[in-house]
């Protein structure tokens, strides 16, 4: 079993791929935990508007929309997250490992970055949604002030996308051969 572990070092340890797969995880499970929030709040909103004004619910749809593409955010860092995450390969009796410590710290904290930007926006979209629906039911002229700050919510998830693909796509290093 000695003689499988020496292909790992100090630069390439064996639970490097750990913190790559941690990344994509809570990438994922951030940015949906924003969206589902955001999707929530805004939907009571919408419920609570649609009572007396059922004409403005499909106007009222948008931060529904916008939350769920805060969640589609975190996919897509998950996605290029998981397809970087490279496993050793058995070479003869010895494991040679082919991700380093450096590339899972990149991924964890590129899946960390967009994971809580996504929230973030999630939140925010949420707030913005059930608030901006209610008060769209009473004044219909507030519909394109309500439009614009979930704009710039949802801009928050959108850089936290942007971070993570650069934390993502720095270069990783190599493994050194033993």
């Amino acid at each position: 079993m000695a003689d499988a572990m020496d292909g790992f070092s100090l630069a390439c340890p064996a639970g490097a791929p750990f913190f790559g797969y941690l990344g994509a995880a809570l990438a994922m499970a951030l940015a949906n935990l924003g969206a589902a929030y955001g999707t929530c709040k805004a939907g009571t909103g919408i419920s609570g508007m649609g009572v007396s004004r059922p004409d403005l619910v499909m106007k009222a749809l948008i931060p529904v929309v916008m939350a769920g593409v805060v969640g589609i955010y975190g996919l897509i860092i998950a996605v290029i997250i998981s397809t970087k995450v490279k496993a050793p390969v058995l070479v003869g009796s010895t494991f040679k490992p082919q991700y380093t410590l450096f590339a899972g710290a990149s991924h964890l904290a590129s899946g960390l970055a967009g994971g809580c930007s996504g929230l973030a926006a999630g939140i925010a979209i949420g707030v913005v949604g059930d608030i901006g629906t209610r008060s769209l039911g009473q004044q219909p002229k507030l519909f394109v002030g309500m439009i614009l700050i979930l704009i710039f919510a949802e801009a928050l998830g959108l850089y936290g996308l942007i971070v993570a693909l650069i934390f993502s796509s720095s270069p990783t290093g190599t493994c050194p051969n033993n």
